[in-house]
């Protein structure tokens, strides 16, 4: 645990082999992060089971390629670990099924393909603490301490009595490998993780580099001969944790999503990590010498790539192959019961599209956010039989882009599956998938003051927070967000004059510009964890503030605006679902999505004007030359 030596210098390795040899024992990790409960491979539409094909991932594919390792590495006496870096859950359709009662499809499949540990990522939160709790229970955690996967939450602190804290989260797990060495492995929750948690109450969750920092100290009190951190964190926090605690050998790296080709070295440590949806398949060869603790990376050295591409070439392990299927059947039940048979299989095609419906640039409008609002707006109208103003979606919960299929089989063709994993995100009171839609009223006032959270908090936090909307168009300056920071606490002094206009579509060529300070009251729908967060600002930014009002402006409680439709609640995937099926079909039956989605209407356009900080100094300036002129003329 001294230090990490590279093999790039072919002659040191060559120079120290035998010395290596009589001294180093060698391990393999395995490792994946952000699996997002990608079962099978994705696009759906493209993957074919005879033909070659672009699809990449799934756990069948992921069980091959590691079991093909293990057998490579049992023959020379090598033992192999296996990490994922977190966020296991969430996404697809596949991610509805821990709703359900006893079902734990992907801790069920890691567990026969032999993970050893796993961390908590922000994703585990998306159904709340009950239910993750339930999801592992069901998987039966808190029956047995060596269950595998272990879970890892080394800051993640459930209060007492929660039924979470009876579910052996761990703090560390020390695993004793069969040529005699000890590896110490904890794992943390990163702050930009914690941030983007949805529903975490009531877990607190205690400083990563703390937690990690105490991890460390009982690991080597217990003698371990490396150290791996299994984190959700992302790169660039991985790197700090990396460089403050020198005792780090190993970082299995998640959240960011990154494909790291190679390993990122900082302090004493490498860092890994294998991209997201299961595309890859991490490996990392390493020898350690127990006496100096030293840790040699021997991937260069071995001809070892340090990243597998599970695409179509890697062959379906049958076993796993098998259990996915089974899990495939269950979700075909339930997702036939939830469009009341409009959809059998979670594979079948439902639309026509000649593009891709993409995300965009960061932070400006992006044609999948017109094509989600827009269908949010058609579904709320239709449910409540009432006209609606606005729609709103933040980019966090648009996920992924929608792709057609691209083959001979799948052209243009856009199965359910692919599509859910743009909107398939949360659940309602009713214990089914899906955040449900909302519907209240503002006044102009403050749908102007949620456009400008929508730009200062994407300027201050990310793109996650910034907003797509349907029914109005915006001209804005980002950079007016911020007036300035204050010196040595950095904290962020808000202008409220980002937005500069704002305008409400009419129906027809004409718009209503929106006016500050105007009480009249717009009828808006969005998502429920939207709508829940959006009113909190307030309490951050006093002048920001938004409060949820009835059609007569008499506040209302959030689960009072939820929309149902037929008795049950409106979903936002089934809003997106219903729109596409409402389009015109094609000599083939299916419907065909309009071309205006191919690229940004206009909605936001993003503009840049002088500096606000630049108005004071040219008064001071206009001031004094006044002043100097006065005093010339006496």
């Amino acid at each position: 645990m001294k230090s990490i030596l590279r093999t790039l210098p072919i002659l040191f390795f060559l120079l120290t082999l035998t010395h290596a040899d009589a001294q180093e024992l060698r391990v393999t990790i395995l490792h994946t992060n952000d699996e997002h409960s990608h079962l099978i491979p994705i696009p759906a539409a493209d993957d074919h089971p005879e033909l070659k094909d672009p699809s990449i991932g799934g756990f069948a594919r992921l069980a091959s390629a590691a079991n093909r390792i293990k057998a490579e590495k049992k023959e020379s006496g090598e033992p192999v670990l296996m990490f994922s870096g977190g966020d296991i859950l969430g996404g697809p359709a596949f991610g509805w099924l821990p709703l359900m009662e006893d079902v734990t499809p992907e801790l069920s499949l890691m567990r026969m393909i032999g993970y050893d540990a796993a961390v908590i990522g922000n994703h585990e939160f998306d159904y709340g603490t009950e239910v993750l709790a339930a999801y592992y229970r069901d998987a039966g955690y808190g029956e047995r301490e060596d269950l595998r996967p272990a879970i890892l939450g080394s800051n993640i602190r459930p209060p007492s009595g929660h039924p979470l804290a009876e579910t052996s989260i761990r703090n560390h797990v020390v695993l004793e490998l069969e040529n005699g060495l000890k590896a110490g492995v904890f794992g943390i929750i990163g702050n930009d993780a914690i941030n983007k948690t949805a529903h975490p109450e009531p877990v607190e969750f205690d400083d990563p580099v703390e937690s990690a920092r105490r991890a460390v100290k009982v690991l080597l009190e217990e003698e371990v001969d490396f150290i791996i951190a299994v984190n959700h964190a992302g790169l660039s926090e991985d790197r700090v944790l990396a460089e403050t605690i020198p005792e780090l050998d190993v970082i299995v790296s998640g959240h960011s999503h990154t494909v790291l080709q190679e390993p990122v070295y900082a302090g004493n440590a490498v860092i890994v990590q294998a991209g997201s949806y299961l595309s890859h398949l991490g490996v990392l060869e390493l020898a350690i010498d127990p006496e100096s603790g030293e840790v040699t990376v021997l991937n260069e050295a071995n001809g070892t790539p340090f990243l597998t591409e599970l695409n179509d070439s890697v062959p379906e392990d049958e076993h796993v192959k098998a259990e996915v299927e089974r899990y495939r059947v269950l979700l075909n039940e339930w997702v036939s019961d939830l469009t009341e048979g409009r959809i059998e299989q979670i594979t079948q095609p439902i639309a026509k599209l000649p593009f891709v419906i993409q995300r965009s640039e960061p932070q400006s409008e992006a044609p999948i956010g017109n094509f989600i609002t827009d269908a949010m707006k058609y579904a709320a109208e239709e449910a409540l039989g009432k006209p609606i103003d606005i729609a709103v979606q933040a980019n966090g919960a648009i996920r992924s882009n929608i792709r057609p299929g691209t083959q001979e089989w799948s052209r243009n063709l856009v199965t359910f599956y692919d599509m859910m994993m743009a909107v398939g995100l949360g659940s309602g009171s009713d214990g089914n998938p899906g955040y449900p839609l909302v519907s209240f009223h503002i006044t102009e006032d403050e749908v102007r003051r949620a456009l400008e959270v929508s730009v200062l908090l994407s300027e201050l936090l990310g793109n996650n927070y910034y907003l797509q909307f349907s029914g109005m168009q915006m001209l804005y300056d980002p950079s007016r967000a911020v007036l300035f920071h204050i010196p040595f606490t950095d904290t962020p002094i808000p202008t409220s004059r980002a937005v500069l206009s704002a305008e409400l579509e009419t129906g027809t060529d004409s718009l209503n510009r929106l006016e500050k300070g105007s009480n009249r009251l717009l009828h808006v729908v969005t998502d429920y964890y939207i709508a829940g967060f959006l009113p909190m600002v307030g309490d951050f930014v006093p002048n920001l503030a938004i409060e949820l009002k009835d059609e007569t402006g008499e506040p209302i409680l959030l689960d009072d605006a939820i929309i149902e439709k037929d008795g049950s609640q409106l979903k936002v995937w089934q809003a997106v679902l219903g729109y596409t099926l409402s389009f015109g079909a094609d000599e083939e039956g299916l419907p065909v999505i309009p071309d205006r989605y191919s690229t940004p209407e206009g909605r936001q356009v993003e503009v840049y004007t002088l500096p606000l900080w630049v108005w004071p100094l040219v008064a001071i300036f206009i001031v004094v030359s006044v002043i100097v002129l006065i005093i010339k003329r006496k």
